[in-house]
């Protein structure tokens, strides 16, 4: 054996076409209810980040002799408590997150712009996107009220819409089907 992991190659199913629709679908809901979206993905934020807390709490206690303790049982106890704050206040949460998601916009953008100066081929659609997600960083940190309510909603929507194309249109990654030998 040489340990060497089988090709993978896209292969398209009926179950693929079907969770590709459900997909599709769940995507358009979500656009179509943009508020309903941003709760859902900041409750969804705040328990994830909840449990992973408890559960570094816990792993915590299997360090004390091997050392980390004190490191794993602090980041445990910072994710608890970021955790209760998201699901006590998810308003305030969905404030964070957008905010969060418009400056990384912002510097998504100026770092692609000055990275632009580096490449002679494909700089200006480095420009082009740069300055896009510039304006989209901007629009978002200066319409913040705007923006809370609709922004987190319409990502988890486009998201959620593209996967359930891209499952339709090239399914999943699987084993190649092995051919029979004679």
């Amino acid at each position: 054996m040489t340990g060497e992991s089988p090709e993978l190659v896209h292969r398209r199913t009926g179950v693929d076409v079907v969770l590709g629709i459900v997909v599709v679908v769940a995507g358009l809901f979500l656009l179509g209810n943009t508020f309903f979206a941003t709760a859902i993905s900041v409750l969804l934020l705040g328990w994830t980040v909840l449990v992973a807390g408890v559960v570094e709490i816990i792993s915590a206690f299997w360090r004390i002799r091997s050392g980390g303790f004190f490191s794993a049982a602090l980041g445990g106890a910072i994710l608890t408590v970021l955790g209760v704050f998201i699901l006590r206040n998810p308003l305030v949460g969905a404030v964070a997150l957008t905010l969060l998601a418009g400056s990384l916009f912002l510097a998504s953008g100026l770092t692609r712009i000055f990275a632009s100066a580096q490449f002679t081929q494909g700089r200006w659609l480095l420009i082009a996107s740069g300055v896009v997600s510039v304006l989209l960083g901007l629009w978002v940190l200066f319409n913040i009220g705007t923006a809370t309510l609709t922004l987190l909603g319409t990502l988890l929507g486009v998201q959620t819409l593209l996967e359930g194309l891209t499952l339709l249109a090239v399914g999943r990654l699987r084993k190649p089907k092995s051919k029979p030998e004679s």
